[in-house]
């Protein structure tokens, strides 16, 4: 045997005989131990800290998300809850419709009266409200005083606390007929006005009610992604001869970009939910022909008339339709070049 095939230590010794006990490789490392790559066993012993303190938030998820779908069983169904004292036995035991639910829904003109209120609310708010939070976390983001700047996102998020019982009644006493406005226009000889009660105004006055409790909550998220433009970038756009416009176009716009990208897809799935506890209180100030939405007129199906396989039906068309908008508005977000919710 020559020189250079003995081995020069000990630890080079156990290397060679380790290879030779495990086939597959030259060098004796099995096929799934590539470097950085650990084991399921390793990673969960590793996680498992983390793992005990999500399962509490995993069970809620399952109880309260999951679970409820089978639910949606009494869609196909005439459901009767009083066939039994147990709910899930009533399911079993009332008799099955078909499609017949879903027809009825079809057939229904307030259905699509319904339909067509919720998405002229969304485009509204769409245009009108998903802009304002955008626009006040840039010139929140402008202010140099970091006082000034702590007390108006302060009170532009304060109104996001307030219930919409407390949101309605502050707009009923400054745009009411007994409100600080008309009462100001009669002490003059002019005559005042209800708002709170015109239906043609009603999508207009519900996305106000809308920017002005929730578009600080917005802020944040924004003023979030500001925070993470390096400060160099703006400092090199301003030695190239940009302006304020210029740095905010070319360097703040852009950073919002993915952000803007992936809260538009929520949205944009969130479309047929425009706020039923703020519609279902103004509804009967201005009738069902202007208040009634998707959720409210399921509301009203399943809870007062206690239709409750109507109602199911009616939800889960809802539903559905709300993953196909999520679907399509993610996938013109890849088109787009951002990642959107998922990644392709």
């Amino acid at each position: 045997m020559s020189h250079s095939t003995v081995p020069r230590s000990r630890d080079e010794a156990h290397t060679k005989n380790a290879a030779a006990r495990t086939p597959g490789t030259p060098s004796g490392r099995r096929p799934d131990d590539r470097p950085g790559k650990l084991s399921l066993r390793l990673r969960l012993r590793r996680d498992r800290t983390l793992i005990l303190m999500t399962l509490p938030a995993i069970v809620l998820v399952l109880v309260f998300n999951y679970v409820p779908i089978l639910g949606n069983v009494v869609a196909f169904q005439e459901y009767d809850p009083y066939i039994s004292e147990n709910g899930f036995v009533a399911m079993l035991e009332s008799p099955w419709v078909g499609f017949e639910q879903f027809q009825r829904i079809f057939e229904d003109s307030a259905f699509w009266d319904a339909v067509q209120n919720t998405l002229v609310l969304f485009l509204l708010q769409l245009v009108l409200f998903f802009p304002v939070p955008i626009v006040l976390a840039l010139l929140i983001n402008s202010v140099i005083r970091p006082r000034v700047r702590a007390v108006a996102q302060a009170i532009l998020y304060l109104p996001h606390f307030f219930s919409w019982v407390l949101v309605i009644t502050v707009f009923q006493q400054i745009f009411g007929g007994a409100g600080i406005i008309a009462q100001t226009l009669r002490q003059h000889g002019y005559e005042g006005f209800d708002l709170m009660t015109d239906p043609g105004i009603f999508k207009f006055l519900v996305t106000a009610e809308g920017v002005w409790k929730d578009a600080g909550w917005g802020i944040i998220v924004f003023l979030a992604a500001l925070a993470s433009v390096s400060p160099d970038l703006y400092e090199a756009a301003a030695m190239d001869g940009a302006g304020r416009w210029r740095r905010m176009w070319h360097v703040t716009l852009p950073a919002l970009r993915p952000v803007i990208a992936l809260l538009l897809v929520l949205r944009v799935g969130d479309a047929l939910t425009v706020g039923f506890e703020q519609i279902l209180l103004q509804r009967d100030a201005v009738g069902p022909g202007a208040a009634e939405v998707l959720d409210t007129y399921v509301w009203w199906n399943g809870v007062r008339n206690q239709d409750f396989g109507f109602a199911a039906a009616a939800g889960l068309i809802k539903g559905l339709v709300s993953v196909a908008l999520v679907l399509a508005a993610n996938k013109v977000a890849h088109m787009m070049g951002e990642q959107g919710v998922y990644k392709k």
